[in-house]
């Protein structure tokens, strides 16, 4: 029978020193190098997300990492003044700043330097 001992998730990036910066000081995440790779330490003591480089990578066409917040517009603020650039997608009602609301938890997406989508949303 199949009986794991534990789980994690992980994903690739192009550049693990880009991705080491933009994950601990832009987002303020605690992030521990690891023999192949980074190991990002989730809020709330989440399990941590493996991180590993990828010379033919492709970004993810899907959101990899959901990060709730308390409130989104404080959050959005903050992380486009650390340079955070959030994504505006065809057919997806968003406002100036990039959330969606009203159409479940309002949520707003932004890319990591690798291109994977990424976001911050507020279940009230």
């Amino acid at each position: 029978m199949f009986q794991p001992k534990g789980a994690f998730s992980g994903f690739s990036v192009n550049d693990l020193a880009e991705a080491r910066e933009f994950y601990s000081t832009t987002l303020g995440l605690r992030v521990d190098d690891e023999p192949a790779g980074l190991s990002l330490h989730m809020p709330g003591g989440g399990h941590a997300v493996f991180v590993y480089p990828k010379t033919d990578h492709q970004p993810a066409t899907f959101t990899i990492l959901n990060f709730e917040v308390d409130d989104i517009d404080r959050a959005v603020d903050e992380l486009a003044s650390r340079g955070v650039r959030f994504e505006h997608y065809a057919g997806i009602p968003a406002d100036e700043k990039g959330i969606m609301r009203g159409n479940g938890p309002s949520i707003a997406w932004f890319k990591d330097p690798a291109g994977n989508i990424l976001s911050v949303l507020e279940n009230s």
